[in-house]
């Protein structure tokens, strides 16, 4: 298993930051290689992936969900073999630390290599900033889901 861990700094309250992450059918519009996500229900996803030509489809369950704290996730299902948590903290009243953590486990020879490279810390970081952008352009988000898991 390989360990991903980045952060950044969005300007908007921590609600909204939250809010926008538990959007995520609208993954796509800011994750590189994300080409859909579908929500079965209140902890399953569905996820297609297209990275360097190779799709992939893999199930995602919601393992923890604290409201304007956390959401953590494992695959249960496909191809991908990973697990993870991203965080939110109160900075200021317009500021939120949003850290994501990841341990994935690579599969095959590109994968791996891909891996030893930092593909995918350059993929987590990127899509961190392209999230910044999104959510900072628009200052609110697009739906919010405020259950407890």
């Amino acid at each position: 298993m390989s360990h991903v861990e980045e952060s950044i700094e969005v300007r908007v309250p921590v609600r909204t930051a939250y809010n926008q992450w538990t959007q995520f059918e609208s993954f796509p519009e800011f994750m590189e290689g994300v080409e859909r996500v579908e929500q079965k229900n209140g902890t399953l996803t569905h996820w297609v992936t297209k990275v360097a030509g190779a799709e992939r489809e893999f199930d995602a369950r919601i393992t923890e969900q604290i409201p304007d704290e956390r959401v953590a996730w494992t695959t249960v299902d496909g191809e991908a073999k990973q697990a993870g948590v991203v965080t939110f903290h109160r900075l200021d009243d317009s500021t939120t630390k949003v850290m994501l953590q990841m341990d994935h486990d690579p599969e095959g020879a590109t994968d791996t290599v891909g891996d030893k490279l930092g593909v995918v810390r350059h993929r987590v970081k990127g899509d961190l900033k392209r999230f910044k952008e999104f959510i900072e352009k628009r200052g609110a988000e697009t739906g919010a889901w405020r259950g407890q898991v």
